[in-house]
């Protein structure tokens, strides 16, 4: 397989996503998904795909094993103040609330999309500028 952009591949984490959770089942009457197995493969997703996007801007995890959240937050504050605010709430929402502790309210797991989203969009802004400086 050909190596992709690190943006299309980190949105590409997003639609995988987006499949996982439809098997999670959903009650509308509790506004609650059914199955926290699939609420934390969706959230590990989304995290990953964050990650890819990130790893790409800002080059933190060149070997196995990532570091922790905190080499990304210092990284982006040094960068964007928004995308650090990102950053943070999505390694709350994805990571801890969806990934960790598989919280099956919709409102978590759409927040989660959300912020996923905007940390890749916000990564697609300054990665141009990234690979030039």
């Amino acid at each position: 397989m050909e190596k992709k952009n690190p943006i299309e591949e980190a949105r590409r984490y997003v639609t995988n996503a987006e499949e996982v959770i439809k098997k999670a089942g959903y009650d509308p009457e509790l506004k609650r998904y059914t199955d926290s197995k699939y609420v934390k493969m969706a959230g590990n997703t989304l995290w990953n795909g964050c990650l890819v996007a990130l790893d790409a801007l800002f080059g933190i995890c060149k070997r196995k094993g990532c570091p922790d959240i905190d080499k990304y937050k210092e990284a982006a504050g040094k960068r964007d103040k928004k995308l650090l605010a990102f950053i943070v709430d999505g390694y709350n929402t994805l990571h801890l609330s969806m990934g960790y502790d598989g919280s099956k309210q919709k409102k978590v797991c759409e927040a989660g999309f959300e912020v996923a989203n905007a940390i890749i969009n916000q990564c697609e802004l300054l990665y141009p500028v990234s690979v030039t400086a």
